[in-house]
């Protein structure tokens, strides 16, 4: 099968990323493993407005194929056939909660950066590429993690920066990932996504752009087959880049 191939035998994963002239960055399950704070958040949200909502990993594994926030609270809410259904104000509210409980837990800092993306992100700079971030998620959320992980000038870092508020369509749509090369002024070859998701997978595809996958917990078993590369951790490709240095045993 394509995708046991692409998983198997990653060893110009390395490569792929060295050439792109910029790297666009998924946020949740690719950044950091973020998921398990959003659904606490969500959680204690239900709980401050009196509902009797609990979202277990197995629910909120299925939610999940409904990107956004907002959108996951209207699916659930119609799941349970109850009316009448709750009006828009009503579910930015609870979105409004659910993002500050998530941005108290981000503080804690029991959530770090995933494996290997410090050092991608560091060793991209050196390099001179261009980083961008599309994403489902919103900017509050973003920044919410981003300024614990890399400190108050985190934006800095990256040339655009596109959340799901940002655009018509959230993925598996490619409307994120279109604004970031109009924003970049780059070619869909030019780029490389990394994501962790089916839903950013198809979105980064569509749009045109060659993806690198990194397995994250909610995710690990989605259809990664036309992605380029999958991996399980972004400090893989350290050990890519260092071994293709390493001159061959005689």
């Amino acid at each position: 099968m394509q995708a046991e191939a692409a998983t198997i035998t990653p060893s110009g994963a390395a490569e792929l990323i060295r050439n792109a002239a910029a790297l666009v960055f998924d946020v949740d399950g690719t950044l950091a493993e973020t998921e398990e704070l959003h659904r606490r958040a969500f959680n204690l949200a239900f709980a401050r407005a009196g509902l009797d909502w609990h979202w277990n990993q197995a629910v909120y594994r299925d939610l999940l194929r409904v990107t956004g926030g907002k959108e996951r609270i209207r699916a659930y809410h119609t799941m349970l056939s109850i009316a009448p259904p709750l009006s828009d104000a009503d579910i930015a509210e609870l979105h409004r909660t659910k993002t500050v409980h998530y941005a108290e837990l981000v503080d804690t800092g029991c959530c770090r950066l995933r494996p290997g993306v410090a050092e991608l992100l560091a060793s991209a700079k050196a390099r001179g590429q261009r980083l961008a971030i599309a994403t489902t998620t919103s900017h509050g959320n973003i920044e919410a993690l981003l300024s614990r992980a890399l400190g108050p000038r985190w934006a800095n870092n990256f040339e655009a920066i596109v959340a799901g508020d940002d655009v018509g369509h959230k993925k598996p749509a490619p409307d994120a990932y279109l604004e970031i090369l109009t924003r970049l002024k780059l070619e869909p070859s030019d780029c490389v996504a990394i994501e962790d998701s089916a839903n950013g997978l198809v979105a980064a595809t569509r749009a045109g752009i060659p993806v690198l996958i990194t397995r994250s917990m909610y995710f690990r078993e989605d259809d990664f087959r036309d992605a380029r590369f999958v991996l399980d951790e972004l400090s893989e490709l350290a050990t890519k880049q260092q071994n293709a240095k390493q001159p061959h045993a005689q």
